[in-house]
């Protein structure tokens, strides 16, 4: 169950740290401070679950790395459940803190930082240009999971360059669909905002799932490692460095 509710808690800190700036403090740090809240909010999970759980946060990377068979499917129906779960609370907690001004919040109105598209895209673009996007941009994701965790991949840099890639997808899709390139991240703001972000949520479904997919093929294509070995396992210190912190634990 460890994993499961790393899970549910990394979800939660991603969507409160990623839609909560944009719902609470996007007037004032923009789409660039936006993007580095998702970033450094995933960064900061990775290394904070990353040993327990591998960290995926979004159904679309736990679907990729079940097709990159580094997950079992009981595994990755579980960390789904939490995950959409994970987000569902976060977003309930963003909604009533946004309600304590004076002036109040309505969800329906403000938009809560729900991904759309058409006249729901803060540029106004269309649902093949969102669809399209959605694709490309999970497809960055995942991919990045996947290379970065592999056995061959520098030991302890995974958060970095994951951090560091969904700072840069959200710099570029933020202004096409607010950046979904997680169903989770998509389903929590969407329940409360309810009406035309439920009718469009399937998008920010289908397209990241569909991204992941993407990734899942090219990196069978293009990686050279015979072994495949779990998220957890390519996130948590090497046996010799556990070593010497149980060491320095003890001395203290």
């Amino acid at each position: 169950m460890n994993k499961y509710l790393a899970e549910l808690v990394g979800t939660f800190v991603l969507v409160f740290g990623g839609v909560g700036s944009a719902v609470l403090a996007g007037s004032h740090i923009g789409y660039e401070g936006v993007s580095l809240a998702f970033g450094l909010s995933l960064l900061a999970m990775v290394y904070t679950i990353g040993p327990i759980s591998g960290c995926h946060i979004n159904p679309a990377v736990t679907c990729g790395v079940f097709l990159a068979k580094k997950i079992g499917s009981k595994d990755a129906i579980a960390y789904v459940i939490a995950q959409i779960v994970g987000a569902i609370i976060a977003s309930a907690l963003i909604l009533f803190i946004a309600r304590g001004t004076p002036a109040g919040y309505d969800p329906s109105v403000a938009g809560m930082g729900a991904n759309g598209f058409g006249i729901h895209s803060p540029g106004q673009y269309s649902m093949g240009a969102a669809f399209l996007a959605e694709v490309i941009l999970t497809m960055f994701l995942v991919l990045t999971v996947l290379g970065s965790t592999d056995i061959k991949a520098p030991v302890g840099f995974a958060g970095i360059a994951i951090g560091l890639v969904l700072t840069l997808i959200h710099l570029v899709g933020i202004p096409i669909t607010n950046t979904s390139v997680n169903p989770a991240r998509s389903i929590g703001p969407a329940i409360f905002v309810g009406g035309w972000a439920i009718s469009q949520l399937w998008l920010f479904i289908v397209a990241p799932l569909i991204g992941a997919i993407v990734a899942a093929i090219v990196y069978r294509v293009i990686s050279a490692s015979a072994e495949v070995i779990s998220t957890p396992q390519a996130e948590r210190a090497l046996a010799s460095e556990q070593a010497e912190r149980e060491r320095g634990s003890r001395r203290k």
